[in-house]
């Protein structure tokens, strides 16, 4: 009987934990009580290693990182955008409200004098990285969740020493989860080399430092403070087609040059800070461009180490003001209620809402989550597409000739609040018109999901899905 009372009594605890701790975000708390009442001691174990929030006074800071004279002589050499009759879109324009919630994000101002070219695919992403690379004359950023040791990632380690024993600085960062398979041999060329090389959280202490759900997704390559890339690519060949299961990888990257550069060096100089705990303090890092271009483009960063959760704020501030058109391409939508909302509300009010998602997924659970919303969604008039055509990674948003998002964020939960996440926002109308018909194109490899059709699937299926649902805010 005592046994009994103590076991009821720690089981309690374990509740009224949770309850107390995860009281901002009920659905997480739903899916974490789940899986306590499914494994009552284990889950909490699980839930003490896994689910404490970010400790934020171990984390970097963002002042004083990057010296305040080297940044200040960068927003000099900007070309910034003071008011949204400055925009050059002109339905932008008109948007006041989402032009000040954007210019909000002080830290990561619209900047006017860029040039961007989207990258479609691994083929011409690789391409344009590895020549930019070999043309470095100062220093190499390079920062991936993925780094794999297979050709393209050979192909990479071999340039990136090529320019360390040539006098370049070359620095990489890649995450401890992402890249658990890397070899050790791989990163021991590189340091023997010459590179600097960081593991971001390592798998191990970052389970028992308890931040083990807090990887770092972005993928960043910046080249002499003059030259970027951002996007959904990793290194690895499957990003060129090499995963029998997967097959044809459809992905977007960008390239960017001007200003824009900037602030994707800012945030490789605060994860270089972060993991190495040295500073970048040299002005070269910030060097005067020649840039030319006038495309007006914004870098948008969002990790837990911050209070808000910028991405998210973003893309729910376009979609909530969109008039005609939401395009959304994702491998993993598991949306924030208010996302949902966003688009059902966009919908049901005569937008145009089109969401590309797999047919064939790299996660089995991952794709019932998101099948999970499907219903919900086909319901208020969102048209939803399966992309036949291989597995489908990009991360693309276009609300009407607003703006675009190109990055590394996933519509889920996962990218909008525990992963270190960077977007690039396009408000240029050539850069939008070509991700546009990138989403076409893409659409000619899909299958529209019918509703009474959907409606039919498995009872197996809607079982699955329901429970991935539950889960969802961990997944």
């Amino acid at each position: 009987m005592i046994w009994a009372l103590l076991v009821l009594i720690v089981f309690i605890f374990q509740i009224a934990t949770i309850l107390v701790l995860e009281y901002r975000r009920p659905s997480k708390t739903v899916a974490w009580l789940l899986i306590l009442f499914a494994l009552p001691i284990i889950g909490f174990v699980m839930y003490y290693f896994l689910a404490q929030e970010y400790r934020r006074r171990r984390t970097l800071r963002r002042r004083g990182v990057v010296p305040k004279e080297t940044m200040l002589q960068a927003l000099l050499r900007c070309k910034l955008v003071h008011r949204p009759e400055d925009m050059r879109g002109e339905e932008f324009r008109s948007q006041e409200r989402l032009y000040r919630m954007l210019q909000s994000m002080t830290f990561s101002p619209i900047t006017g004098c860029n040039e961007t070219t989207v990258l479609t695919n691994g083929d011409a992403t690789f391409a344009a990285m590895l020549a930019a690379i070999e043309e470095a004359r100062h220093h190499v950023h390079v920062e991936f969740y993925t780094i794999r040791d297979d050709g393209i990632g050979r192909q990479l380690k071999d340039a990136l020493i090529r320019k360390a024993r040539a006098g370049v600085e070359v620095r990489v960062i890649y995450d401890g989860l992402g890249s658990l398979e890397l070899p050790a041999r791989y990163v021991r060329e590189l340091t023997e080399a010459g590179v600097e090389t960081q593991c971001f959280l390592q798998a191990k202490l970052a389970f028992f430092n308890k931040r083990m759900n807090f990887r770092n997704h972005r993928k960043i390559v910046v080249v002499d403070g003059l030259v970027g890339f951002v996007g959904g690519i990793n290194i690895g060949d499957e990003y060129l087609g090499g995963n029998p299961k997967l097959g044809f990888w459809r992905d977007t990257h960008l390239q960017v040059k001007g200003d824009a550069v900037y602030f994707l060096q800012e945030v490789f100089i605060q994860d270089w800070w972060f993991t190495a705990r040295k500073r970048l303090a040299k002005p070269a890092y910030m060097p005067a461009h020649a840039c030319k271009g006038e495309e007006q483009v914004q870098i948008v960063a969002s990790g837990p180490n911050n209070k808000d959760a910028a991405i998210l704020e973003c893309v729910f501030a376009a979609l909530a003001v969109a008039k005609t058109r939401i395009y959304i391409t994702t491998p993993y939508f598991i949306p924030d209620p208010s996302v949902l909302m966003a688009l059902r509300t966009a919908a049901l009010s005569g937008v145009d809402v089109r969401i590309i998602i797999p047919y064939v997924a790299d996660t089995r659970l991952v794709l019932f989550a998101t099948l999970s919303y499907v219903e919900e969604l086909v319901t208020a008039g969102v048209r939803v597409y399966r992309y036949h055509g291989g597995f489908v990674h990009a991360k693309v948003v276009i609300v009407d000739r607003l703006l675009a998002s190109v990055g590394t964020a996933n519509m889920d939960m996962r990218s909008f609040f525990s992963n270190f996440e960077i977007n690039a926002l396009l408000f240029d109308e050539k850069a939008i018109e070509r991700l546009e018909k990138d989403f076409m194109a893409d659409l000619a490899s899909c299958e529209e999901v019918n509703r009474s059709h959907f409606q039919r699937r498995p009872a197996w299926q809607k079982a699955g899905e329901m429970a991935a649902r539950m889960l969802s805010p961990l997944l």
